[in-house]
């Protein structure tokens, strides 16, 4: 491995996904020069094996889905997906696994791209180990921000590796379905696999351990809604059920459970969590633990080091994409404050150079039929943060909106409000559509809007926001 000599820049990126590049955005358009290292594609895990392939295997889903409730178009579509068209639009949604158009994007803002694998060697110093062999050295005047993300978690079994499982990124780039389709979990990526392979013809099994159910982290209906569903749609849910151990036998993947059961099936995807892509960075180098979360400040700087941020999911603060580029806005625009001498959090009223709303107002939807959505805090988060809180629900049936959406919708909202502030703490909605119902929720929980001025929030008729007003006089006439 041959070097060259160092190469200085303001600002040094270690990760080129969907949070480095809005890093680098920002810093670039502060007038900072700045490098971006990135060991696979640009554009990160979002773009490829997340957010974007996930979903564009769950749209045709979904599309059906609400299709078939409503008479008159129900007739047309009884037939099962175009399972090789689905995949075709997801392979196009990914760019074919190509990152050129992300590679030109960081060009054009300005910024450096390096390929090969980034390395902290010490405070404010990067090598690049690229894949030629040679290895290059880039030194931050002012910051380094590792943007590295997650990886999928797999389980301690014996032999797992042998057996080839699936991860997040098999399950989302898999080039056909497989007969039989084991999915080990009850998370976001567990249920939505579960939706999206079922409908393509996989004939899918869901392990759950514990007795949580589905959606731990959201409110219980959601969980018990979408395994309604599920098990509607033909999926084979078993709750209390934990793998012991996993073979591969002439092909056919074995997985036993702590109760002795014995199933079998041409795949097995492990949805058990996530871990910090932080094992290979260099972090001994400044003093922290290879493989650990990164404690950061609300500027996103890491704890102890003036110089060193930790932005998106290798913080732990939220796991979502939406969260790690709000994250990455906040911690470029730091950055830039910093560079320029300028004093940062208590001078900026907009609060630009903060990351609050990672803590309680965090956002989610989860792409199953139907549709789960939250922000905020559960009833029982809020319960035990010592809120005095009491949550009020609705069925969405009875909104007329969702009598659009066709016969037999199915839905609930939740809105938790805590009574010595009068404001929303959190809100979930479960039922067709109501993903792009969130940010109204969000608006209100990040903003601490009072109830009483969300009462002339007016809805419009006859859409599935007016499930607000339903909320409202619920909370005020009970």
């Amino acid at each position: 491995m041959t070097q060259s000599e160092s190469i200085a820049y303001d600002v040094v990126v270690i990760g080129a996904g969907p949070v480095g590049e809005n890093v680098a955005d920002r810093t670039r358009a502060a007038g900072l020069s700045t490098a971006v290292v990135e060991s696979e594609l640009v554009g990160g895990e979002c773009s490829y094996w997340a957010c974007m392939p996930s979903k564009a295997l769950l749209r045709p889903v979904i599309a059906r889905a609400d299709a078939r409730r409503l008479p008159g178009l129900a007739e047309a579509v009884s037939g099962p997906l175009d399972a090789a068209g689905v995949l075709a639009r997801r392979d196009e949604y990914t760019s074919h696994w190509k990152d050129d158009g992300q590679v030109q994007w960081v060009e054009g803002i300005g910024a450096d791209l390096y390929r090969g694998q980034g390395r902290l060697a010490g405070p404010r110093t990067v090598e690049v180990a690229a894949p030629d062999g040679t290895r290059r050295v880039l030194t931050a005047r002012h910051a380094v921000a590792v943007c590295t993300g997650t990886g999928a978690a797999l389980p301690p079994l014996d032999g797992l590796a042998d057996v080839r499982p699936w991860t997040s990124r098999e399950a989302t780039s898999a080039e056909r379905a497989p007969g039989r389709l084991l999915v080990v979990g009850g998370g976001v990526v567990a249920v939505e696999m579960a939706t999206a392979w079922q409908a393509l013809g996989s004939r899918v099994t869901l392990l759950v351990r514990g007795n949580a159910g589905l959606l731990a982290r959201m409110e219980p209906f959601a969980g018990e809604l979408v395994a309604e569903a599920l098990t509607d749609a033909g999926v084979d849910l078993r709750t209390n059920t934990s793998v012991e151990s996993v073979t591969r036998e002439n092909g056919t993947v074995v997985a036993v459970t702590d109760g002795g059961d014995r199933f079998e099936a041409d795949e097995i995807l492990f949805a058990t969590g996530r871990t910090p892509r932080t094992g290979d960075i260099g972090l001994e180098t400044v003093g922290l633990e290879p493989g650990s979360w990164l404690t950061v400040d609300d500027s996103l700087r890491v704890d102890g080091h003036d110089w060193l941020y930790a932005v998106g999911d290798v913080n732990h603060r939220a796991l979502l994409t939406h969260q790690g580029k709000y994250q990455a806005r906040i911690a470029g625009a730091a950055i830039a404050a910093r560079a320029s001498g300028v004093p940062i959090l208590e001078s900026d009223p907009w609060g630009a150079h903060a990351a609050t709303a990672d803590h309680d107002a965090v956002p989610q939807v989860v792409f199953t039929d139907p549709e789960a959505a939250s922000v905020g805090l559960t009833l029982a988060e809020a319960e035990q943060a010592g809120h005095r809180v009491r949550a009020v629900d609705i069925d969405l049936a009875t909104v007329a909106g969702a009598s659009l959406y066709g016969d037999g919708y199915k839905g609930r909202a939740r809105m938790v409000v805590d009574l010595e502030d009068e404001i929303v703490r959190g809100v979930t909605f479960v039922g067709p559509g109501v993903g792009e119902l969130i940010h109204s929720a969000t608006v209100a929980v990040a903003g601490q809007v009072p109830v009483s001025r969300l009462w002339h929030a007016v809805p419009s008729y006859p859409t599935i926001s007016e499930v607000w007003l339903r909320l409202l006089e619920a909370y005020r006439d009970n």
